[in-house]
């Protein structure tokens, strides 16, 4: 099946024009390595059936439920990289979740591979680098929830092919790992027990952790357990020095998150990074990236959208093929190419390089 899809990169200027950008900035993001931490829309397969090798159009702009990422679109805003997740539906027995998350994992991976001159499946920084030099969109897989996988330690083994990139520890709702940001009636409790050695396990599998949705007193307990030559991430987080809120990390976690040598995506919902839920512009999200530069520098910040994660969007994205008026915020803050180059996905590759080469 051949996706619908304009490609951009044989006409820069058309894409300039279209998005009322600079030339400069839609060069800029087509030179470089662009990578999201956080897409959730396979959710939306498993559930409505949304086809995502079909070209959708938002039932309003930025649609808070559907249609801000499908693989046209992807190709169309000429991603290097996407983070899949597959999100855990709590509902589930414990017992029968595993099952499920093996299946959901087989699953998006032949959606994919059934794309092979446009996709490519990935596990490590040199699966990225060989996907790239033939055109390709990289794709991991990864799990929103840990609580998929917590029946057995034992089930990390039967992952198949090895494809889990990366685990969010817990996500909304409270599991045998410990505790997520929204129970704010349990925010003093941390990891369980199960929980210390799931983080032990997912590092002896050298399976990213990360630290989106946990409570602070279970992140704390997570850094302090975690192997100290392996970095964590956050992979979609606003910044409480921007917008105080429950759900957004403060200084002191993102220093801690840059002394593993991890990275922190910057999500794009407006409830996270301004006071209005369901508006804000583009420039917000870098007001929060600019504040984790303040705090321990420009390594340690990179995208972390939140794309069909029942979220809406700044106003001037509506879905992924806006990604490069992020590029043109950049600049107008006077950015160096070199910082924009490892926002957009340098600083991830470092992470992924030294979790699995």
């Amino acid at each position: 099946m051949k996706l619908d899809y304009v490609n951009y990169r044989t006409n820069p200027e058309q894409w300039a024009r279209h998005l009322g950008i600079s030339s400069e900035a839609v060069q800029l993001y087509l030179s470089a390595e662009v990578i999201d931490l956080h897409t959730t829309s396979f959710i939306w397969t498993r559930v409505f059936g949304y086809n995502l090798s079909k070209r959708h159009r938002s039932f309003i702009p930025g649609s808070p439920i559907l249609n801000q990422v499908d693989f046209p679109r992807v190709r169309e805003a000429q991603m290097g990289g996407v983070v899949w997740d597959v999100t855990t539906n709590p509902l589930r027995t414990e017992s029968q979740r595993p099952d499920i998350a093996f299946e959901n994992i087989r699953e998006l991976a032949r959606l994919l591979r059934h794309h092979p001159n446009e996709f490519a499946v990935i596990r490590t920084e040199s699966d990225y680098r060989n996907a790239r030099a033939k055109g390709l969109t990289a794709s991991w897989i990864s799990i929103q929830g840990g609580q998929a996988i917590d029946h057995d330690l034992g089930d990390l083994d039967r992952i198949p092919e090895d494809l889990l990139h990366r685990v969010t520890l817990v996500h909304f709702t409270r599991s045998r790992i410990g505790v997520s940001s929204a129970a704010r009636r349990h925010e003093t409790e941390g990891l369980s027990s199960f929980g210390r050695e799931f983080v032990r396990a997912l590092n002896h599998r050298q399976i990213l952790v990360d630290l989106s949705h946990i409570n602070r007193s279970g992140f704390m307990d997570a850094v302090k357990i975690h192997d100290r030559s392996l970095p964590f991430i956050v992979s979609h987080t606003g910044v409480r020095g921007v917008r105080n809120l429950w759900r957004n990390l403060d200084d002191e976690q993102i220093r801690l998150v840059a002394k593993s040598g991890g990275t922190i995506g910057i999500i794009f919902q407006p409830g996270f990074l301004s006071d209005s839920w369901n508006n804000c512009p583009v420039s917000r999200v870098i007001d929060h990236m600019e504040h984790v530069i303040r705090v321990a520098g420009e390594d340690f910040i990179s995208l972390g959208s939140d794309f069909d994660g029942a979220i809406l969007l700044p106003r001037e994205l509506h879905d992924i093929t806006g990604m490069p008026r992020l590029v043109q915020a950049m600049l107008d803050r006077h950015w160096t190419d070199v910082r924009i180059r490892k926002v957009l996905g340098e600083n991830y590759l470092r992470v992924v390089r030294t979790i699995r080469p």
